[in-house]
């Protein structure tokens, strides 16, 4: 049934799906107002995806019961968000809740295009732990229907009070339910993560706002005190802003540089590494709650660098820096985290967690 694998190991339909996949995210730029022939290319490459891990995980996919039932239900869900999952009101908004979301993921207004590679992730990790899911007992649990109940009271609640964000939510949670109605309890806690990470595509960066001036005031007096102890003695803060006593150079810890862009990414980053790394709980939390300190640490880095190379090469060098070494933020942040990562494998038992190791 199956053809010889060809390039490191992938078969030729996978070869052509990595193509899709590559053309989905090209297509994909940041632009105010998506065409419709962006969201059918990103669209196929999340449908393709499906039946690609379906055949990479035959095995495993064959010995899971109730497969037609499974995947009718699922289809019937989704068509509901892509039919009537947006309440337009006589608005522009599409009724097509999945083409909501690809619009606010492709925006340049908003920093949420990590969104459009979440589920291509989440896919991924099934995979990963497959033989783990397979394990265990797989049967029909209908309590789960109780689930997905309360995922279409949500879904109603949304559509009516205009809420997308509710309805992103309800279409997550009842594709999680219908996992657990197909194939049991047993599947629903083993495969709380990776299901979970599908939360980071809830758009929430517009309300991030509160959140980001902190962290902005927090990461300027944090580069003043540093600046003061001898890298720039007459560095001035004013609010967000930092100047020396001439104004010769000026700069402002503007929102990308609060930390919060980089925050998302660092989150889903260490939570899934501390996942698929650790056993206990509270390693998994100190992993996921050092994101925001390292996005933090990583901007000072990054901004205390600038001031140092402006002081001594004038204010174009520091202004180069300033947009050419944004990797800064993120190289520092992932080197602690692995330094986190190295002390909590040093401590305790729990070390890690193999692949698809089966847990009781």
């Amino acid at each position: 049934m199956f053809k010889k694998p060809l390039l490191y190991g992938l078969f030729p339909h996978e070869i052509g799906y990595l193509i899709l996949l590559g053309a989905a995210f090209y297509v994909s730029a940041p632009a105010i107002g998506a065409k419709p022939w962006q969201v059918m290319v990103y669209g196929a490459a999340v449908i393709a995806a499906i039946p690609v891990l379906i055949y990479r995980c035959w095995d495993e996919w064959q010995q899971l019961p109730n497969r037609a039932f499974f995947l009718t239900l699922t289809a019937a869900w989704v068509a509901l968000f892509v039919f009537l999952g947006n309440a337009t009101f006589n608005y522009l908004d599409p009724a097509s809740l999945p083409v909501w979301m690809y619009g606010i993921y492709t925006s340049p207004d908003v920093d949420e295009d990590h969104g459009l590679l979440i589920p291509f992730v989440v896919l991924a990790l099934y995979w990963w732990k497959r033989k783990e899911l397979v394990a265990q007992p797989a049967k029909l649990w209908w309590p789960a229907i109780f689930i997905i109940a309360f995922a279409l009271l949500l879904q109603v609640v949304g559509f009516a009070a205009q809420q997308q964000r509710l309805s992103v939510i309800a279409m997550f949670l009842g594709l999680y339910a219908l996992t657990g109605l197909a194939w049991g309890r047993y599947w629903l806690k083993s495969s709380f993560f990776p299901i979970f990470l599908l939360a980071y595509c809830i758009p929430v960066a517009e309300y991030a706002a509160p959140l980001t001036m902190p962290l902005r005031l927090m990461t300027a007096r944090i580069v003043e005190i540093i600046a003061h102890l001898g890298l720039a003695p007459d560095l001035i803060r004013e609010g967000t802003q930092l100047f020396d006593s001439q104004h010769t150079f000026a700069y402002e810890v503007a929102a990308a540089c609060s930390g919060i862009r980089s925050l998302v990414a660092l989150t889903a980053l260490m939570t899934i590494y501390g996942f698929m790394n650790f056993k206990s709980p509270w390693k998994r939390a100190v992993m996921m709650l050092a994101a925001l300190p390292l996005a933090i640490f990583g901007n000072v880095v990054r901004l205390s660098f600038t001031i140092a190379v402006a002081e001594t090469m004038g204010q174009n060098a520091g202004k180069a820096v300033e947009t050419k070494a944004g990797f800064l933020t993120f190289a520092v942040a992932i080197g602690c985290a692995f330094l986190i990562s190295r002390w909590l494998e040093k401590t305790g038992s729990d070390r890690t967690l193999p692949e698809n190791t089966v847990t009781p």
